[in-house]
């Protein structure tokens, strides 16, 4: 009888186990950015204690707080069917202090997860650089894998991480890295980013050896750059792989960034005729008083994008290629599909100018393609991103702050949703 009991004692213990080795259960999210990625300054120019906007600081932010329902925002997202929300947070406060201060930061977003946590959302936590203060931008920190700025920056990831387990690894998942910007997929880098993420997935194994941890490829976190990512290093069940769907950019990200216009390609590209997107561009730039020599220099400007994007012949054909490619990937490395994770994607709006942006129809078609593809290998996504002015945003970016119901159904959301 003793052994009996033993046995479906060890029998239950090793299913808890099997039970938990697998990543934290997602499926679909949204981004949040402006809340906690720009940490405001104070007139010195570094960052203000205690750091990190509050809620209204972050919805006042580029309209008028009334202007925003009464509603919680994250139990407003759970109502419209997302289950996570990737948050997106600045690193600089937590790189730029120690000790009781650090702790302080620390502190302040372990009240905003457990915010988001009580609203019945989970959270992929994304460290994820902005620019603000140079000493703690992207640029600076990224250096060599044995580099002092990477040693500071992996502790910080410690801190983080025990943060995040404290709130819970069945409600967080720690994603240490947005992004990166090391190259070995041009044949001039290094092998530095593999030595990195490796460091990180074991620092973070010594404070949980459960946690969710997100791991991304180098060269921006494309798909095609997880395939110079040795998976087979640091893998364990409970890690997932992230990738952010904007290829074509030439389509996802229309504008010129100096200046000028780039608007209008259709998604699938034969919908509509080269002809006729050039035409349509033309006449938005004479309505809009732009003379003939500047529209000649745009034409320069932009042709080379137009062509490549036309000779590819784009559509989701094409983008299934791409998703094949990182399931190929996994594959090789032993994961499976499901543990990709398709962390960003989304396309610029065709602004009130015409200069910049797609038209809602193909922006909707491609956000559709792409979710649909994910989905179709059950990966988990999160859309980018909930508000914003900057042109993809899932809230309207003007006037009351409601939904772009025309996004619900390409995100696969309830279509009364509100």
């Amino acid at each position: 009888m003793k052994n009996r009991s033993f046995a479906i004692a060890l029998i239950s213990l090793l299913a808890l186990g099997s039970a938990q080795a697998a990543p934290l259960v997602l499926h679909r999210g949204i981004g949040v950015h402006d809340w906690l990625n720009w940490a405001p300054l104070d007139a010195s120019g570094n960052y203000r204690q205690p750091p990190y906007n509050t809620m209204s600081e972050w919805l006042s932010g580029y309209r008028p707080l009334d202007a925003w329902p009464a509603q919680d925002q994250f139990e407003r997202m759970k109502g419209l069917g997302f289950d996570f929300v990737r948050l997106s947070v600045d690193p600089g406060p937590l790189l730029a202090n120690d000790g009781a201060q650090r702790q302080a930061a620390l502190d302040v977003l372990d009240k905003a997860v457990r915010h988001v946590v009580a609203a019945g959302l989970k959270v992929v936590f994304n460290l994820h650089f902005s620019s603000q203060v140079d000493a703690y931008s992207q640029e600076a920190i990224e250096q060599g894998a044995d580099s002092e700025p990477v040693a500071r920056y992996n502790a910080m990831v410690v801190d983080v991480a025990k943060m995040l387990a404290a709130v819970g690894i069945e409600k967080v998942a720690i994603e240490p890295y947005n992004e990166p910007h090391y190259y070995p997929c041009d044949d001039t880098g290094t092998d530095d980013w593999q030595r990195i993420q490796t460091a990180q997935v074991q620092m973070i194994r010594a404070v949980s050896p459960d946690i969710t941890i997100v791991a991304t490829g180098a060269c921006g976190g494309d798909i095609a750059d997880l395939l110079n990512l040795d998976a087979t290093a640091f893998d364990d069940p409970n890690i997932l792989y992230s990738f952010h769907m904007y290829d074509p950019h030439s389509f996802t990200h229309q504008r010129i960034d100096d200046g000028g216009w780039a608007s209008g390609l259709p998604w699938p590209a034969s919908s509509r005729s080269r002809k006729d997107v050039e035409a349509d561009l033309t006449a938005r730039m004479d309505a809009a008083g732009v003379g003939f020599v500047e529209q000649q220099a745009n034409w320069l400007k932009i042709s080379g994008d137009i062509d490549d994007y036309y000779a590819r012949n784009w559509d989701k054909a094409e983008m299934a290629k791409l998703f094949a490619q990182g399931v190929d990937w996994a594959k090789s490395q032993g994961i499976a599909a499901d543990r990709l994770f398709m962390g960003e994607f989304g396309v610029i709006d065709m602004n009130a100018k015409g200069d910049s942006g797609a038209l809602p129809e193909d922006r909707n078609r491609y956000i559709t393609d792409a979710r649909s593809l994910a989905e179709s290998y059950g990966m988990a996504w999160a859309y980018w991103e909930y508000a914003n002015p900057y042109g993809m945003t899932f809230i309207v970016p003007t006037g009351p702050a409601v939904p772009d119901e025309t996004l619900l159904a390409p995100l696969g959301l309830p279509p009364t949703a509100q």
